[in-house]
């Protein structure tokens, strides 16, 4: 092909593109000013795991915030807006709209992921982020539980460091039902099976601290038995030190040594 042909057709295949985006944009601007909103498609991304605000939680917000848009023109709706009002709710994480040139607007929410939850100076969960969020009105998360003296700064800090070590450990995530914060900031884990409390104290060095439960409950227990004990305390160091039930002498201290990949408890 001569050069003249070759720069021939180059630009008529240009013009013929740039007049196919020509006529689409007349074509379908002129068909989303007559374009009608019959529909409103509201999607929770993360149903199937939590469900702090519905469907029909979100139209009404849209309604009372006159931006429902059935009925409305395409061309008049501001997903923008639509947005901006589906943020402010505390529940929301990430409001998405689009609309379609059939007359669908797209609602897409992710809503905000609970850790934990709080009792004690205040009632509200802790998210996946780091931040405090309100107790939904209509739905629960099942999540753990921190109770008492628990502020939003421990809550935010080592007791989310805390209680993701927890959840992520089958085992801990399994046996601990609960955690209480008492007035002198000492923690104690309240099990789901046995009434036995047990002493954390401080969030120092928590790891190792359940991890000498750990062997207890593996090596220990299973030879001495641990329903009949009230109290089990992991505050001293190469040591645990367990209440019985009804007792009024000194607690027994059970001392945890390894030899040779086994435990051996012994009263001290």
């Amino acid at each position: 092909m001569k050069p003249i042909w070759k720069y021939i057709f180059i630009c008529f295949f240009a013009i013929l593109v740039i007049s196919y985006f020509v006529f689409s944009l007349w074509y379908f601007s002129g068909r989303e000013k007559a374009t009608v909103c019959k529909n409103l498609e509201i999607i929770l991304a993360d149903s199937s795991n939590i469900q702090l605000i519905n469907q029909k939680d979100i139209a009404q917000i849209l309604e009372e915030n006159d931006l429902n848009p059935l009925g409305k023109t395409i061309k008049f709706i501001r997903t923008e807006s639509i947005e901006d009002i589906l943020h402010k709710n505390p529940m929301i994480k990430v409001a998405e709209c689009y609309k379609t040139p059939t007359g669908t607007v797209n609602v897409r929410i992710t809503q905000r992921c609970p850790k934990f939850r709080v009792v004690g100076l205040g009632s509200y969960y802790i998210d996946i982020d780091r931040k405090p969020m309100p107790v939904s009105p209509n739905y629960a998360a099942y999540v753990p539980v921190v109770s008492g003296r628990v502020t939003v700064t421990m809550a935010t800090g080592r007791m989310f460091d805390f209680i993701t070590y927890i959840v992520d450990n089958p085992f801990w995530n399994a046996q601990i039902e609960q955690i209480y914060v008492r007035d002198d900031l000492k923690i104690e884990l309240i099990p789901r099976v046995s009434d036995a409390v047990i002493v954390l104290g401080t969030l120092d060095n928590y790891q190792s601290k359940l991890e000498k439960l750990y062997k207890l409950y593996q090596k220990g227990f299973s030879i001495i038995g641990w329903n009949k004990y009230k109290v089990i305390d992991l505050q001293y160091k190469d040591q645990i030190v367990c209440s019985k039930i009804g007792q009024q002498i000194a607690p027994t201290k059970v001392a945890i040594e390894e030899k040779k990949d086994s435990i051996i408890a012994s009263k001290l």
